[in-house]
């Protein structure tokens, strides 16, 4: 996976001189997860930008530089430390086209590393997706496998609106997946069928959707049919593809590792009761991390809070069961 975000950001840099990387060590160290490894000597200190420890002042540059024409990529070196950047993201990226009557656009990328079972505690492990998914005007996307995290984020650096890109920290070294040598993009807003089923819809992004796979290949021996769905861009969210597996299946789970509170799991089953009622045979059902303030740190205590395949099986075959 980590691969697969370092050929994009490459690629990316040498196709477009407007493209630049700035964030905290992403020069001389490469990266804390290596993503800009080596791109210092490749494309200069000009392209290639050590900032200091200030994430506002990281989007902030990163706003004003794509609107007067640049494409920067600013990483966020990892997620819990990204709201300092909310007033510059949220309150201007996301507003500029709205508030210019569509003269000014803001193509930025924010890269940040997102998620928990890694051991990084409390403030290296939160999940940060639903605060930028609820802004329009911000694309949001989270990708699971480096097929599509390469053709997303190259998609990102070329959109002309702002994106927040969420990797997940426990896939860079763990996820591996074949990755076309040529060029090609995977469009933003476009989920995915991973896996077609026939009893139940497993609606997800990110790690979960490994888990999800892994759970739905478990219960194919039982029977138990899952049709895995991977949102991949969660705003804009594709109601359609989603809909259409709901009807197909006639019930919906959706998983999320984030705290089910205010999660991204609420509006896709809003979205399901409201769109494919008259299709469902059982209740819309959320699984997701607890209400917890933060990720503990206690090993014992971070898996309570993680899902895992055992967790995710036993939930379809409960929802199978209807």
């Amino acid at each position: 996976m980590i691969e697969a975000v370092r050929d994009a950001i490459r690629e990316e840099l040498a196709r477009d001189e407007r493209v630049f990387v700035l964030g905290e060590d992403v020069g001389r160290r490469g990266g804390v997860f290596l993503a800009t490894d080596g791109f210092i000597e490749e494309f200069g200190e000009n392209r290639i930008i050590d900032t200091p420890l200030a994430e506002a002042s990281i989007a902030g540059i990163a706003l004003g530089a794509a609107l007067n024409g640049m494409r920067p990529i600013a990483e966020i070196q990892f997620a819990d430390f990204i709201w300092p950047t909310f007033n510059q993201l949220l309150g201007e990226a996301a507003k500029a086209r709205y508030g210019s009557n569509g003269k000014v656009s803001a193509p930025l990328v924010a890269r940040t590393p997102y998620g928990g079972g890694v051991r990084g505690g409390l403030y290296h492990s939160q999940n940060v997706e639903a605060f930028f998914a609820h802004s329009p005007g911000l694309k949001v996307v989270a990708p699971a496998t480096p097929y599509d995290a390469k053709g997303l984020l190259k998609s990102a650096v070329r959109d002309d609106d702002p994106v927040v890109f969420l990797e997940h920290k426990r896939t860079y070294r763990l996820v591996r997946g074949q990755v076309p040598d040529e060029e090609y993009t995977v469009p933003i807003g476009e989920a995915e069928v991973k896996i077609e089923g026939s009893h139940v819809s497993v609606i997800t992004y990110g790690l979960m959707v490994h888990h999800c796979a892994e759970a739905a290949r478990n219960l194919a021996q039982d029977d138990i049919s899952v049709e895995l769905v991977d949102l991949r861009t969660l705003a804009p969210m594709d109601r359609a593809t989603v809909i259409d597996s709901v009807k197909k299946t006639g019930k919906a789970l959706v998983v999320h590792e984030d705290t089910r509170t205010g999660g991204l799991g609420g509006e896709v089953a809003a979205v399901i009761a409201e769109e494919a009622f008259d299709h469902l045979d059982g209740p819309v059902v959320r699984l997701a991390g607890p209400d917890v303030p933060a990720m503990p740190f206690s090993p014992p205590l971070e898996a309570e809070f993680m899902l895992n395949t055992e967790k995710i099986s036993a939930a379809i075959r409960r929802l199978a069961s209807y």
